[in-house]
């Protein structure tokens, strides 16, 4: 047996590794099927869409801007750029986020420049299909979009025996109060 190459041994990987992977492309773009990363808020279980979230980042250094309305925690360098960082527990129900040292802040994309969020729980990416929404009635009973949060949930899924609310963290960035944080 001749000895194979590096070409011929990435070649032979590559061929094995579409084959192990067949039809997932399909599966990842299939109708009725929402994506997004998954995270906790006092105790909501929110998604959000990639589309929505620039960057997953742990809680950077705040320096508090004097004049501010409570619910904003100051602002950060992150890699050079000075961001807004937003409790956004705080923002939406009141309550201060206890932050704590794996605390992390979601990155969000907002006209004059990106906005960081803390959130209480990261659980990742979230996958939901169609059979998994829950009716606007569902959504009221379990009191998924009360409050401030009526104007941000989209809709709601069921996975396991959780309920997840889809979370518009456009809709958010783009709210008037949301964004004069000015006291």
């Amino acid at each position: 047996m001749a000895a194979r190459g590096p070409f011929d041994i990435l070649a032979d990987y590559e061929q094995r590794s579409l084959a192990h992977v067949a039809g997932l492309p399909e599966q990842l773009d299939a109708p009725g099927l929402w994506r997004g990363v998954g995270f906790r808020v006092g105790r909501r279980r929110l998604a959000a869409g990639f589309d929505e979230v620039v960057e997953i980042l742990p809680m950077p250094q705040v320096t508090p801007v004097p004049g501010a309305q409570p619910w904003m925690l100051g602002v950060a360098n992150v890699r050079g750029n000075l961001l807004p960082i937003v409790d956004l527990k705080q923002f939406l129900e009141g309550e201060r986020t206890v932050l704590h040292e794996g605390q992390r802040v979601l990155i969000v994309r907002q006209p004059g420049g990106d906005v960081a969020v803390t959130i209480d729980e990261l659980f990742g990416q979230r996958s939901f299909v169609d059979e998994q929404r829950l009716g606007d009635e569902a959504v009221r009973e379990q009191a998924l979009a009360e409050g401030r949060y009526t104007h941000f949930v989209e809709r709601a899924y069921r996975l396991g025996d959780d309920a997840w609310a889809i979370f518009s963290l456009q809709k958010l960035a783009r709210t008037p109060e949301f964004r004069q944080a000015a006291a």
